[in-house]
């Protein structure tokens, strides 16, 4: 499972001209998903993104997480973080799990984040053609890979 995080003063994401899910302060999360990935993995990421101090204190220093700022999330599936790019100029996407395996992995992980978070979060359409804006914040862009974590 990867992720990459962005801090957002605002995030949107429309499908056919219209909004699926828009955020103020917050975090932009694109994640994408490997057959092998569990529920742990998603547990621990689901900690790490929601406790991740990457939000100014009144000190101006990083030392503030998304609860901690009551701040939003949006959640965007995308396949094409395992892309692997190491033959040729044509990304392979061997390493991504497939719609039957990723489905039901990102509607479990859209849950696991809300319980963490302690509210509802915004999510676009997986596998739809999404088209998503953001002001990124900082900016601050993180990139996580649950498979790193030992």
């Amino acid at each position: 499972m990867r992720v990459v995080i962005q801090r957002v003063s605002e995030a949107a994401v429309t499908i056919n001209n219209i909004t699926k899910g828009a955020i103020k302060t917050g975090t932009m999360i694109f994640v994408g998903f490997e057959s092998s990935d569990t529920a742990s993995d998603m547990e621990w990421m689901a900690g790490k993104i929601v406790k991740l101090r990457i939000f100014p204190d009144e000190e101006g220093v990083m030392n503030k997480s998304l609860i901690d700022v009551n701040g939003d999330i949006l959640l965007i599936s995308q396949f094409t973080l395992l892309a692997s790019t190491k033959k040729g100029n044509r990304p392979s996407y061997i390493y991504a799990a497939p719609p039957e395996t990723a489905i039901p992995l990102y509607d479990s992980f859209i849950k696991i984040l809300e319980n963490a978070l302690g509210k509802e979060i915004q999510t676009g359409c997986f596998g739809a053609d999404m088209k998503v804006s953001l002001i990124n914040d900082g900016p601050v862009t993180i990139l996580i890979d649950s498979k790193d974590r030992k």
